[in-house]
């Protein structure tokens, strides 16, 4: 019986091709719109995550200032010296290393290639707060660090432009005034959280980059790594109060540094970047309610185009509950067609949008199966009515129908 119903109402669909299509259309655009928005809202996250992991977990990243920025008119603010490094290491509890770091910007030439870069002065301890594996070569001994020694470690996008991806390992190139022996070369990490290439970068020992390129002693940047077992709040705090008291500054005034914690950050970009997903989703979602009005307007012209007919059915014995699963089968088999088709598209509008957007493909099968589900529940809901409609026809007034 069921059989029969599902293939009359196949049967009409197919004898208005074009008006079928139209009437899905809404169900179409609402369904690959919610599929679309989710899961690029999904892709979206995990490339967050994956990029503010990038960072390192469990690290907090000290900077003079109240912010990225300086921010007023005043003095900038007291850089770091070797000695905060040392004081956090070892009276802070839950520290495992503290990497002082500072910076400088210099034009790389090897062979007759040249490229500006970023020099990052460090010690050993930054590979031991963030894990960096070398693709080849080897860290520097502490013996080279404490003397600093002109010895570099790579990253992959100055290997490309300088060596062109050749063996950069055991030779010597000159960045700034100075000439640097290659000793390892670093594996690909792409853009930071924040963007930039993180792969653009010669890292040497702290005490080289001080001497040679900025003359000084100050820090600008310390990483700390912190213990699993130690909540990283409770850490931050500790290194609050540290700093304070070695900088001097009284009750009342607000801290001249700032901490950020990598986890924090990255929560924080999550919830906002789901939060948008969600707006973004509700309103896409409105599309579908469209889409069951439009079903439910052309059901309703088809019941009433199709009076004599069901006149005829009613005449000849039908019941009411038939001609209504007639109808209503019609409009669910309606909505799930485009349903069915709104799932594709957005395959195919997710395949774009993360080429050209540079997200992860994903395929998420729950709110493939939800979506195709609400299609469903569409039909059913906005295809009683002009199937109750049908059904309640009197069979006497349907054949005089013209």
């Amino acid at each position: 019986m069921f059989g029969t119903t599902l293939l009359l109402a196949l049967r009409s669909i197919a004898r208005h091709k074009l008006r079928s299509f139209l009437t899905t259309l809404g169900i179409i655009i609402g369904v690959a719109a919610v599929v679309t928005m989710v899961t690029l809202g999904r892709a979206t996250t995990a490339q967050v995550q994956k990029n503010i992991s990038s960072l390192g977990t469990n690290i907090l990243q000290i900077r003079p200032g109240q912010g990225f920025g300086r921010g007023g008119g005043g003095p900038p603010p007291a850089p770091f010296k070797p000695e905060d490094v040392t004081a956090i290491a070892q009276q802070i509890a839950g520290v495992t290393a503290v990497a002082p770091q500072a910076q400088a910007s210099a034009t790389a030439i090897y062979e007759g290639a040249n490229w500006q870069t970023t020099i990052n002065g460090t010690t050993n301890a930054y590979f031991e707060v963030q894990a960096w594996p070398l693709t080849s070569g080897r860290y520097w001994t502490p013996q080279e660090e404490s003397a600093g020694r002109a010895v570099c470690i790579i990253g992959s996008t100055v290997r490309q432009n300088l060596w062109r991806g050749g063996e950069a390992v055991g030779t010597r190139f000159r960045i700034g005034s100075i000439s640097c022996d290659v000793i390892g070369v670093l594996s690909t990490r792409g853009q930071a959280g924040f963007g930039g290439d993180q792969d653009d970068v010669v890292i040497m020992p702290i005490k080289t980059v001080q001497r040679r390129f900025t003359g000084n002693r100050d820090i600008r940047l310390m990483l700390v790594g912190v213990d699993q077992a130690y909540s990283t709040s409770t850490v931050q705090a500790g290194i609050t109060d540290l700093l304070r008291e070695r900088r001097n500054i009284t009750a009342g005034k607000d801290d001249d540094f700032n901490i950020f914690d990598t986890k924090q950050i990255s929560d924080t970009l999550t919830s906002t970047t789901q939060l948008l997903t969600r707006i973004v989703t509700a309103v896409a979602a409105i599309s579908l309610i469209v889409g069951g009005i439009g079903i439910m307007n052309i059901m309703l012209v088809s019941v009433t185009e199709r009076t004599r007919e069901i006149g005829i059915r009613l005449a000849i014995g039908a019941v009411a509950r038939e001609v209504l699963t007639q109808f209503l089968v019609e409009a669910v088999a309606l909505s799930m067609l485009g349903g069915l088709i709104g799932l594709l598209l957005a395959q195919a509008a997710v395949g774009l949008l993360s080429v050209l957007g540079d997200l992860p493909f994903l395929f998420v099968p729950e709110i493939n199966i939800i979506a195709f589900a609400i299609s469903a529940i569409i039909g059913v809901v906005f295809g009683y009515f002009p199937a109750r409609r049908a059904a309640a026809l009197n069979p006497i007034d349907a054949l005089r129908h013209e």
